[in-house]
C-alpha cells in the first residue's frame, strides 16, 4: 500500500492553492486537449535560459545559493536546507524558474516529497507563479515518494480551477507513473477525473494506457485502444511502433505482424521524416492535435501492403533453410523502394523499424514461427536494414532451435562476417544448439565468450554433453566457469553432476575401497554445494545419486540414503517406481535377497505402485533365491495390475528354470517368448547360452544359435564367448574358431547398413595389419560400437592362429549346419 501524509508540515493543498498564485487565464491561455513535443521544448528551453523571473524583478538568485539547499540536502542538513531557502526575501536573492526547478528537480530524484512542500509553501508565501515543469516536477516527487493519493488530489485541484490550462500532461505523466508502478485503482481515479474536465486523450495518454493494458496482459484493451487513437489521429511511425510493441508483448503475432507492414508502408511515402530533441529521443514533428484518418481504421484486417515485396516467390515456407536466408542476408543490393530510407533524413526511420522488427522477430521466438522470422530478416535486408545485435538474438531463438549443426554453423559464420558483437544469451542459444548436437568443442567456445549471463542452462546442456559422451574432466573446467561467473547451479546442475562424478570407475570395472571412499568424497562435496546454495532433492537428482552408488557395489550406503529419503523427502512425492527400481536393481546384482524382499514391502507401504520393470526385478531375484513358484506368483502379481509379459519377464523366468537345469522347459518357454514377446533381444538367448556353455550343452547352444539367426538378432560379445567356451571345453577347437568368425561376421554386418563387400574392404586391412598401433586404432571405434570393436579384435586374433576371414559368413560349414538343422527350423 502507499503510504499517505497523516500530517502535512505546511498547510493543505486547498489553502495553498486558494488566492492568486495561480497564472491568470488569458486569451491564449485556455484549455487545450493536446500537446507537443515542440511546445515542451520551447518552454523548456526558455525555462533554462532564464529570461525570465517570478514574482521579482531583477538579478535572479545565484547559482551558488541554489546549489548550497541541494548540497546540503544531499548531505542531510535539512535546517540549514530550510534556513537558506528562507532567506530568499532580500533584493539580491531573486527566484527565477531555473533556481526553483533545480531544487523541485532534486526533491523529485531523491525523492523528498516534504521538502518539496516546504518550498512550495516558501513560493506561494511569495506569491510566486510556477511553471508547468514546476508543477510536474512537484508531482513527481509525490508520486515517487509514495504519497500517490496527494498527487492525484493535487492534479485533480489543479484541474478544478479555470487559471490552469496544462492538466493534460499531469495526467498524462500520472497515468505513466500508474503503468510504471503498475497501479491500476489510480488509473482508474485518473481516467474518471479527466472525463470529468472533458479533458479528452493524447497520443500520450495512449502510450500511458497502452503500458497498463501490457501489464495486465489485456490484449482486447489494447485492440480498443487503437481503435480509438484511429478515431481522433493519423497513426504515425512512432504510434505504431508503441501498438506493435504492445501485441509482441501480448503475443498478437498476426496483429503485431499486419501494424509492421503498415508502418514500412508509412516510412516508404514520401515527406515522411521524423527528428531528433536536444537529448536524441526521436520524435514525429507533426502537430498532436487530433486529425482522424478513416483509411487506417482497419488495416488489421486487411492484407499487408508489402506481402508481395518481401520475396520473389511472395512469402517464405517453413522449409526455408538458414541458407537461403543467409544469402538474403548477404545481400548489399537495394531496389527503388528501399533506397528512399538511404536519404539522410530517414535515419531516425530506420532506427525505429529496426526496433520494430526487432519486437516482432523476437516474438517469433517465443510464438515458435521460425518461418515468419525468416520472412522479416529477409524484408530488413530488402528495405536496407542491417540487423543489430539484438535482432539477430530474436531471430537465432526463433530459428535455432529447430535447426541442425550445419545450419547454426553457418549462420555463426555470417555473423562474425559481419562483425555482430552477439549478446550472451545468443551465445546462450547456439551453444546449447551445439551441446545437444554433441560438438562439445564449437559449445565450449562460444560458452567461453559469455562475461555475464546469470542463467544456468546453457551450462547445463555443456555438462548432459560430457555425461553422454563420457568425458567428465571437460565438465569439471565448466563448472569453474561458472564459479568465475558467479551462475547460480539449479537442481538440474546436481542431477548432472550426480550422474557424472557419481562413478568413479569406468563402465565393466568393479567398484573397490578406493573408489568407494572417493565417491563418498564426492557425493558429500555435492550435497554440501546443494545445501549451501539452498536446492533441495528432486527424483531425477537422488535416482542419479542412488544409481551411482549402487554401480560401485555400495549398498549399504544406497540403503541408508533411502531411508533418509522416505522419511524426509517421501512428502514431497520425491520417491517414485523407478527410484525403487534402481535399488532393487543393485541388491539383486548385489545379491542381497532378504534386502529385497524388505525394500519392496516398504515401496508398497509408502504408497508407491510397482511398475513392469519392478516386477521383472523381482522375477530375476527369485533365480537367486532358486525359487519359481515365487516367480510364478509374481506374474500372476504382474498381469492383474495390468502389466503383459515383456521380454525381459521371460528372461528372468527361463534365468530361475536355468537354476534348476531345466533346459526342455527354459526352451519351451523361449518358443512361447518368441509367440507372445515384441521384439526379443540378444540377453533373452544369451541367459540359455550361458547355462549351456557352463553345463557344456552344445546342443542346446547350437538350437539357440540357429533360433537366434532366424529371428534376426545381433550377437553381441557375450555371445561370442559363450559359444567359443563351449566348444573349446569340448576340445572342438576348429569349430570354435569357424563359430568365432561367423559371429563376429554378423556383429559387423549386422552393426552397419553396409554390405559384405563394403565391410571387407573398409576392415580387412585393418584386421591383418602388422603396425605397432593397429589395435589402437581399432579401439577407437569404440565409441561408435562396441560390439565392433570386439568383432575386429575376435577377427584379428584369427587371422593370427591362421584361419581366412569368412566374408561371407552364410557360406561358412559351421553356419551351414546350423541353418540345415531341423530343431532351429520349428
Amino acid at each position: 500500500m502507499y503510504r499517505t501524509i497523516s500530517k502535512w508540515p505546511i498547510r493543505s493543498i486547498s489553502e495553498i492553492f486558494s488566492g492568486s498564485t495561480l497564472p491568470k487565464r488569458g486569451k491564449n491561455n485556455g484549455f487545450v486537449a493536446a500537446e507537443s513535443y515542440q511546445t515542451a521544448a520551447v518552454w523548456k528551453g526558455k525555462g533554462k535560459q532564464g529570461p525570465a523571473t517570478f514574482g521579482y524583478g531583477g538579478e535572479s538568485m545565484s547559482k551558488s545559493t541554489s546549489q548550497q539547499i541541494v548540497n546540503a540536502l544531499q548531505l542531510g542538513h535539512r535546517n540549514q536546507a530550510s534556513s537558506l531557502l528562507s532567506e530568499f526575501d532580500t533584493a539580491s536573492h531573486m527566484l527565477n524558474v531555473v533556481d526553483i526547478d533545480n531544487i523541485l528537480e532534486y526533491c523529485a530524484k531523491t525523492p523528498d516529497p516534504l521538502f518539496v512542500m516546504e518550498t512550495w509553501r516558501v513560493l506561494q508565501e511569495k506569491k510566486i507563479t510556477l511553471s508547468r515543469n514546476s508543477y510536474m516536477l512537484i508531482i513527481r516527487a509525490l508520486f515517487n515518494g509514495g504519497h500517490v493519493e496527494e498527487a492525484v488530489r493535487l492534479v485533480k485541484f489543479l484541474g478544478e480551477n479555470h487559471h490552469v490550462s496544462f492538466i493534460l500532461p499531469l495526467y498524462n505523466y500520472l497515468l505513466s507513473a500508474c503503468a510504471k508502478m503498475k497501479d491500476v485503482m489510480y488509473r482508474d481515479q485518473c481516467l474518471n477525473l479527466m472525463d470529468q474536465h472533458l479533458l479528452g486523450k493524447n497520443e500520450h495518454t495512449y502510450t500511458a494506457l497502452l503500458k497498463l493494458a501490457v501489464w495486465e496482459q489485456n490484449l482486447s484493451a489494447v485492440h480498443g485502444i487503437l481503435r480509438e487513437h484511429c478515431k481522433y489521429y493519423s497513426l504515425n511511425i512512432i504510434s505504431l511502433r508503441k501498438f506493435i510493441w504492445s501485441f509482441t508483448r501480448l503475443k498478437d503475432l498476426e496483429s503485431a505482424y499486419k501494424t509492421l507492414q503498415y508502418m514500412v508502408s508509412v516510412a516508404l511515402k514520401e515527406g515522411t521524416f521524423l527528428r531528433r530533441t536536444m537529448l536524441g529521443k526521436i520524435y514525429c514533428p507533426s502537430l498532436d492535435i487530433p486529425i482522424p484518418s478513416d483509411t487506417v481504421t482497419n488495416f488489421l484486417d486487411s492484407d499487408s501492403p508489402l506481402d508481395g515485396h518481401l520475396t520473389s516467390n511472395k512469402s517464405v515456407d517453413c522449409e526455408e533453410t538458414i541458407i537461403n536466408t543467409s544469402k538474403a542476408l548477404e545481400c548489399s543490393s537495394l531496389n527503388s523502394d528501399a533506397s528512399l530510407l538511404e536519404d539522410h533524413k530517414k535515419g531516425p526511420i530506420k532506427k525505429v523499424l529496426r526496433w520494430s522488427f526487432s519486437d516482432v522477430i523476437h516474438a517469433c521466438a517465443q510464438c515458435r514461427n521460425a518461418a515468419l522470422a525468416e520472412k522479416l530478416i529477409v524484408q530488413m535486408q530488402y528495405l536496407g536494414l542491417e540487423p543489430s545485435p539484438h535482432t539477430y538474438d530474436g531471430f537465432v531463438k526463433a530459428v535455432i532451435p529447430g535447426r541442425g549443426i550445419s545450419d547454426t554453423i553457418k549462420l555463426l559464420e555470417i555473423m562474425e562476417k559481419k562483425d555482430v558483437k552477439l549478446y550472451d544469451s545468443t551465445l546462450s542459444i547456439l551453444s546449447i544448439r551445439c551441446s545437444r548436437a554433441l560438438d562439445l568443442d564449437l559449445a565450449e567456445s562460444l560458452l567461453n565468450q559469455i562475461t555475464a549471463y546469470s542463467y544456468p542452462h546453457p551450462y547445463n546442456a555443456f555438462l548432459a554433453a560430457c555425461d553422454m559422451v563420457d568425458q567428465p574432466e571437460r565438465a569439471v573446467q565448466m563448472l569453474a566457469k561458472m564459479r568465475d561467473l558467479n551462475i547460480q547451479p539449479n537442481i538440474r546442475t546436481y542431477e548432472l553432476l550426480f550422474s557424472l562424478f557419481g562413478n568413479v570407475n569406468a563402465p565393466y570395472e568393479e567398484g573397490n575401497l578406493l573408489s568407494q571412499a572417493n565417491v563418498i568424497q564426492r557425493v558429500n562435496a555435492i550435497h554440501a554445494d546443494m545445501l549451501e546454495n539452498g536446492v533441495q532433492h528432486s527424483k531425477r537428482s537422488m535416482l542419479n545419486l542412488l544409481k551411482a552408488l549402487g554401480s560401485e557395489g555400495m549398498v549399504q550406503e544406497m540403503l541408508r540414503r533411502l531411508y533418509w529419503a522416505e522419511k524426509q523427502l517421501s512428502a514431497h512425492d520425491f520417491l517414485n517406481a523407478d527410484v525403487y527400481n534402481t535399488i532393487l536393481h543393485s541388491l539383486v546384482e548385489a545379491k542381497e535377497d532378504y534386502k529385497v524382499i524388505e525394500i519392496f514391502k516398504n515401496m508398497k507401504l509408502c504408497g508407491v505402485q510397482p511398475d513392469a520393470a519392478t516386477y521383472n526385478i523381482m522375477i530375476d531375484c527369485c533365480s537367486n533365491i532358486r525359487c519359481f513358484k515365487s516367480a510364478c506368483a509374481l506374474v500372476s502379481l504382474m498381469i492383474r495390475d495390468g502389466f503383459s509379459p515383456q521380454t525381459l519377464t521371460y528372461t528372468a523366468l527361463i534365468k530361475v528354470l536355468l537354476e534348476y537345469d531345466a533346459f526342455d522347459e527354459a526352451l519351451n518357454l523361449l518358443d512361447q517368448a518368441l509367440s507372445e514377446a515384441s521384439e526379443p533381444d540378444v540377453l533373452l538367448f544369451n541367459t540359455i547360452l550361458l547355462k549351456a556353455s557352463l553345463q557344456g550343452r552344445i546342443d542346446v547352444i547350437e538350437l539357440v544359435l540357429g533360433v537366434m539367426h532366424r529371428e534376426k538378432v545381433q550377437p553381441d560379445p557375450s555371445t561370442c564367448s559363450y559359444v567359443f567356451d563351449a566348444y573349446v571345453d569340448r576340445e572342438f577347437f576348429g569349430t570354435a574358431i569357424e563359430a568365432l568368425q561367423v559371429l563376429s561376421i554378423r556383429m559387423i554386418s549386422m552393426d552397419n547398413d553396409d554390405t559384405i563387400d563394403d565391410i571387407r574392404s573398409k576392415y580387412e586391412n585393418l584386421i591383418h595389419s602388422e603396425g605397432p598401433d593397429a589395435e589402437m586404432k581399432i579401439m577407437q571405434y569404440f565409441s561408435h560400437s562396441v560390439n565392433l570393436v570386439a568383432a575386429l579384435l575376435n577377427l584379428r586374433w584369427c587371422s593370427f592362429v591362421g584361419s581366412s576371414i569368412p566374408w561371407v559368413p552364410d557360406q561358412n560349414p559351421w553356419a551351414k549346419r546350423l541353418s540345415s538343422d531341423p530343431s532351429a527350423q520349428t
